[in-house]
């Protein structure tokens, strides 16, 4: 099957689920600076959210450079991760409005996770189909970044409940590991048409 409605779909929901984050930011009712401040955490987590939205889309965006086609099971694989990003608006609301509490905290990292896993299991489901001397298999490799990430989401979770402020620290840091699109999958692209 072609990838192109795959592609398609994908980027309708990424831009929905940026649109609802941006919705979720209520106007102030007064016209002081103060009105602005108030809502400073909820715009911070809005941020933090649209930055992962952007890396998930650009990341995407290159690992489906690098497939042929795709399965029932590759559609499956990635609905899973569309079912995760989705979560965002909600995860990223909640966290905001309630100043980065504990659980709200811990529940975004649990979609982070969630979403990571997903994102894990849609490349390792591409590489099934596509084989594992696929030009995927050879730019992912043993895929540290992505293992590391995971491990990272699954640290800040708990940590949550004891200091908030070092899971956003951890969630910070996994978003600026990722903020380059993956040169891996560029540079096996690059060989192939030289």
């Amino acid at each position: 099957m072609h990838k192109n409605r795959l592609e398609a779909f994908s980027d309708g929901v990424l831009a929905i689920i940026i649109t609802i984050m941006v919705l979720e930011m209520k106007v102030p009712h007064s016209e002081d600076l103060a009105a602005l401040y108030s809502l400073l955490p909820v715009f911070l987590s809005y941020v933090l959210s649209f930055v992962y939205v952007g890396i998930y889309w650009n990341n995407h965006h290159h690992l489906l450079h690098a497939v042929r086609g795709v399965s029932g099971s590759v559609l499956w694989a990635n609905l899973h991760l569309l079912f995760w990003l989705s979560l965002f608006p909600f995860v990223t609301g909640w966290m905001g409005e309630n100043h980065f509490a504990p659980l709200p905290t811990a529940f975004y990292g649990f979609v982070l996770l969630m979403a990571g896993v997903a994102y894990w299991i849609l490349t390792r489901t591409i590489i099934s189909v596509e084989g594992k001397d696929s030009l995927l298999a050879k730019a992912v490799g043993k895929d540290r970044k992505g293992n590391l990430s995971i491990i990272l989401y699954a640290v800040a979770i708990p940590v949550a409940f004891y200091n908030h402020w070092i899971s956003q620290a951890l969630y910070v840091v996994v978003a600026l590991m990722w903020l380059v699109p993956d040169r891996r999958i560029e540079k096996v692209l690059t060989e192939r048409e030289t």
